[in-house]
């Protein structure tokens, strides 16, 4: 045999394990039974990105390439479509059904900042929003794998606050044009003097554009695996009402103070599992969501989920629940995970209209440092603002619906070094935070130690802060 032929057949050998990963060997030893995930099933066909006109120059605009190549995978009953090294400049891409979007090593996607090639037209009016750099819709077996990068550019879309950046980065940001407001005090991409026409008329309308870079929507069995995802517009991974998810080895990044720069955000899904996967972003990091109001509700709550063996640099929470409640949440089991250099550790927030009942949350072995804010905290009293909105005009009364339930979660085997605040629960007299179970936690170097408010039957079972076990009211 030639030493050619051994390269190839192992090669093919790695390949056909890291696809056939065994992920129910991830459920054992449950606090909780789950539903679990499988992998898509994606055919064996296979084509190459270059196949079709695209050329990897960093110029070329290759978004009628990726159309045709997805195309031509459908044709065929889909297989997977190999983007080779080489930066892809592009528009928006739509997978669809039996189809692997695969980012070899060395490939780069690059979405272009021309917002008139992401405008979303429906019924022959111009909508609000722009499609996703990545998108698909009531789509089955689809996935995106490969050690490539996948960057949304998001620094064309992003309005900036004066306050989270340096000098140097400011003046870099009025060079690219952009309106200014009176205060002072935000940047907005509008108007932009990079060579592209404007798709909007007005800075906020034109800040209301931006989306995800990947948004799936009521799809079934998604995989991202290996990629790195960074830069978007908006949040980066965001599967909404789908249905068996694979999260597996991925990065998602981007700047620390990228306004809504969210990192993976499960909204309204059931069936899924986050392993191996680093985060570092402007947002939250792994968040789940259910809905605000009674449209949320209706579209289902956030079943059957594990998370496991991720780590997470600057975020605004390393894990979270909400604000988006509404549909409730159960099911979720989180563990082995670290949080280095988040704004919070563990992080529940919701307000009314926006909330919703907790079921069997299980969360532990977590490792944190340098925890900005709180380790811990729950909050029934959060308000949702936009950029430049004020808080006050925003924090209207509502109705008394859609209360928020924080209950049964459970958080274990804790370890914190760094924190400004050890544990906050803020409830609200209309919902009390009730039925949470602390057990083996140790927190030191805080400022606070606890800050409670409108709480029912908090267990502390070995709570340890800064030397001294918590007692119990």
């Amino acid at each position: 045999m030639t030493k050619k032929m051994l390269t190839a057949m192992l090669l093919l050998l790695v390949t056909t394990y890291t696809w056939a990963t065994d992920y129910a060997t991830f459920y054992e030893n449950m606090p909780v039974e789950l539903k679990q995930v499988a992998a898509p099933v994606i055919p064996d066909t296979r084509v190459n990105l270059t196949d079709y006109g695209a050329v990897g120059d960093g110029a070329t605009l290759c978004t009628e390439a990726f159309a045709n190549a997805i195309a031509d995978l459908k044709a065929k009953g889909g297989g997977h479509l190999d983007v080779p090294a080489g930066v892809w400049f592009t528009g928006p891409i739509a997978l669809e059904d039996n189809i692997d979007l695969h980012v070899k090593h060395g490939a780069i996607i690059l979405f272009s900042p021309d917002k008139n090639l992401y405008v979303s037209i429906k019924d022959g009016e111009k909508q609000k929003r722009c499609v996703p750099a990545i998108s698909a819709n009531k789509k089955k077996n689809i996935s995106i794998t490969g050690h490539g990068i996948i960057d949304g550019n998001g620094k064309y879309w992003r309005p900036v606050k004066r306050s989270k950046v340096s000098d140097v980065e400011w003046k870099a940001f009025l060079k690219m044009g952009g309106t200014v407001t009176e205060k002072g005090d935000i940047w907005y991409p509008y108007p932009l003097n990079i060579g592209y026409k404007e798709a909007a008329t007005d800075a906020r309308s034109s800040e209301a554009l931006r989306e995800d870079v990947i948004r799936f929507t009521k799809c079934e069995n998604v995989m991202f695996r290996n990629v790195t995802i960074q830069n978007s517009p908006r949040f980066h991974v965001h599967p909404v009402q789908c249905n068996n998810v694979i999260i597996d080895g991925i990065t998602v990044r981007c700047p620390w103070n990228a306004q809504n720069g969210d990192a993976i955000d499960l909204g309204h899904v059931k069936r899924a599992l986050i392993v191996n996967t680093i985060v570092d972003a402007g947002d939250d990091g792994l968040c789940m969501k259910s809905g605000i109001g009674k449209s949320g509700y209706e579209k289902g709550s956030v079943e059957d989920i594990l998370i496991q063996d991720c780590k997470v640099y600057h975020a605004h929470g390393g894990f979270v629940l909400g604000s988006d409640c509404a549909a409730g949440m159960k099911n979720i089991v989180v563990r082995r995970c670290s949080f280095s250099g988040t704004d919070t550790g563990l992080r529940f927030k919701s307000g009314i209209g926006r909330g919703g009942k907790t079921e069997n949350i299980f969360i532990s072995d977590i490792s944190m440092n340098n925890i900005s804010n709180e380790a811990i905290v729950f909050e029934n009293t959060y308000v949702n603002r936009q950029v430049g909105q004020d808080a006050q005009k925003n924090a209207t009364q509502k109705k008394l619906e859609l209360v928020p339930d924080f209950q049964d979660i459970h958080i274990s085997n804790v370890v914190c070094r760094g924190a400004d605040t050890a544990i906050r629960i803020t409830g609200i007299p209309e919902a009390h935070i009730h039925d949470i179970y602390f057990k083996d936690v140790i927190i030191s170097d805080v400022k606070k130690t606890t800050d409670m408010e409108y709480t029912d039957r908090i267990t502390m079972d070995n709570v340890v802060i800064d030397g001294k076990v918590l007692v119990e009211d």
